[in-house]
């Protein structure tokens, strides 16, 4: 939403006859109905200079004017009992083993509990005594992030002190991260830079793109492990270091060299693999955060980690290999 308040919006007759709130809906293009609701019961929305509400039908010829946006209470992480595997813990840190399909954190944009439900942050706070309270109420102890169909190794810190010197070495790309990457497509090179800007994408924005100008600096080390020629098609194994931490970074990279990583479909991976006689598909990203290198924030000591490949994704490469 632009944040220039009021707008002001006139409502023309061939809108006469819908609700105010699926006017604005429209109209505001980046806010949601249910946003604009909220916008509207808080009196954030005028109709000739008059509150008015949701349902109003228009007629035609109304002065709109939003004086901004809803003031939504701050929503706050609880705890859940959920199932951890904790690689790593002490007292100021832990490193955590994330299945795929778990969210790292609520958005900032949730707007009830139900969604504040099932994230890896919902479990720290069951299982570990303190968190670092550096990220706000919704991410507490969160030093960096996994996309939710990413598994593998993420580090947590239990105290600001610990929080602020990790992230200071992730910005300084002091931490080594190492993921596996299956693609579709045989990649040409045995090894590579990627550099592309990485920058959100105008019209869907959910995804990221290296399509656009003035992007932020995103770099991405391939190396090939294997080629696969399958009945399914062909695949390559990728080892992934990353310099930078982008969102969806190595997803995105992959993509824009034509070869998606295997079952990520909003980057362009086919819902299933088909070969002449035989389909095959994976209901998750076959992307994992298989080592985590870093300095002990307290003591200056090397933590080096590594995660094996999850049953899922072994179980896929056997299949593949069928």
């Amino acid at each position: 939403m632009p944040e220039a308040f009021p707008i002001l919006i006139s409502v023309a007759s061939d809108d006469a006859g819908k609700r105010l709130d699926q006017f604005l809906a429209t109209r505001l293009e980046t806010v949601s109905r249910a946003r604009v609701q909220e916008m509207i019961a808080e009196g954030k929305v005028l109709v000739n200079d008059a509150p008015a509400k949701a349902s109003l039908k228009l007629r035609g010829g109304e002065r709109i004017s939003v004086l901004g946006e809803a003031q939504r209470a701050p929503l706050k992480a609880v705890a859940e009992e959920i199932p951890l595997d904790v690689v790593y813990e002490d007292d100021d840190l832990a490193v955590i083993n994330k299945p795929a399909g778990m969210m790292v954190h609520a958005g900032a944009g949730a707007s009830d509990d139900a969604r504040n439900r099932g994230t890896l942050v919902n479990a720290l706070l069951h299982h570990l005594a303190s968190l670092s309270g550096v990220g706000g109420a919704l991410r507490p102890g969160i030093v960096h992030r996994l996309d939710k169909e990413t598994s593998g190794l993420i580090v947590v810190a239990k105290n600001d002190d610990a929080h602020r010197k990790l992230s200071a070495q992730f910005a300084a790309r002091q931490v080594k991260k190492k993921y596996v990457a299956l693609v579709h497509g045989w990649v040409k090179k045995d090894s590579g830079t990627l550099a592309q800007s990485i920058s959100r994408d105008r019209v869907r924005r959910t995804r990221m793109t290296t399509r656009l100008e003035g992007g932020r600096t995103a770099v991405t080390h391939y190396r090939v492990v294997r080629r696969l020629d399958t009945k399914f098609g062909k695949f390559t194994l990728l080892d992934v270091k990353i310099d930078t931490g982008r969102t969806h970074q190595i997803r995105v990279h992959v993509a824009a060299m034509a070869h998606p990583v295997v079952g990520d479909t909003m980057y362009g991976a086919p819902r299933q693999a088909r070969g002449k006689n035989a389909v095959i598909g994976l209901p998750r990203n076959f992307l994992h955060s298989a080592e985590l290198e870093f300095k002990h924030p307290r003591t200056g000591a090397v933590i080096a980690l590594k995660s094996e490949l999850p049953q899922e994704l072994q179980g896929f490469l056997k299949r593949l290999a069928e």
